[in-house]
């Protein structure tokens, strides 16, 4: 073989080759993250991993320590300047997955390190909303301190008001979500697409204790 043929050769193996370990560096490191390993994420990534590297689902490493509520995995990924918006192929971000399952640590690192309180996810709702349906208390609390829109609208036309009662369950957590959000000026009569209020869903569903909240509220 030719010297400048060889060296060629030579030169391409060596690339595939640095591509390979850098590779199997991230899938490391989303493992680690995926099970809150914090040491192996320290290692990791200081030989060198991509810290926003994706997965086939094109999830970042927080996201994948964000689904298990790993904290502290979180934290070191975050303070290492980890994309708390990256989206993955449904939509999700940390941010928004954080706000959505009520993993609240996480969500108040993500909202201290940028995160984009415009964000929606595939529903076009931002993370305010599922929370208000899954009865986080505090998540709710937190989002409106952040100053996430509380009069949002999703695709389905729903607010996160409207979420709160129509799949909500009328308990403890619902009425105090449902109190707040009208008192960070929640519309009470915003009407989803077919134009049935909030007041007429709580009405339907016998939620006698939201119903008196949005009728005080101005509700018709």
């Amino acid at each position: 073989m030719k010297p400048l043929r060889l060296a060629y050769v030579l030169l391409i193996a060596m690339l595939i080759s640095t591509v390979s370990r850098a590779m199997a560096l991230d899938e490391q490191l989303h493992r680690a993250a995926a099970r809150g390993d914090v040491a192996a994420i320290q290692d990791l990534l200081g030989r060198g991993a991509d810290l926003d590297a994706r997965d086939a689902a094109q999830r970042t490493p927080l996201l994948r320590a964000t689904h298990g509520n790993h904290v502290a995995a979180a934290k070191i990924l975050i303070d290492a300047g980890a994309d708390v918006n990256a989206k993955d192929a449904i939509q999700d971000t940390p941010y928004l997955y954080a706000g959505a399952r009520g993993h609240l640590d996480i969500l108040r690192m993500t909202l201290a390190h940028g995160a984009n309180l415009k964000s929606t996810n595939r529903y076009g709702g931002t993370a305010l909303i599922p929370a208000a349906e899954r009865g986080h208390v505090e998540t709710v609390r937190t989002l409106i301190d952040a100053g996430v829109d509380v009069n949002h609208v999703n695709k389905l036309h729903w607010t996160a008001l409207l979420e709160a009662i129509i799949l909500g369950n009328g308990g403890t957590r619902h009425i105090e979500i449902v109190r707040m959000l009208v008192a960070a000026q929640a519309d009470v009569n915003l009407a989803d697409g077919k134009g049935v209020t909030p007041l007429r869903h709580a009405r339907r569903h016998g939620y006698r204790e939201i119903e008196r909240i949005l009728v005080a509220a101005g509700a018709r």
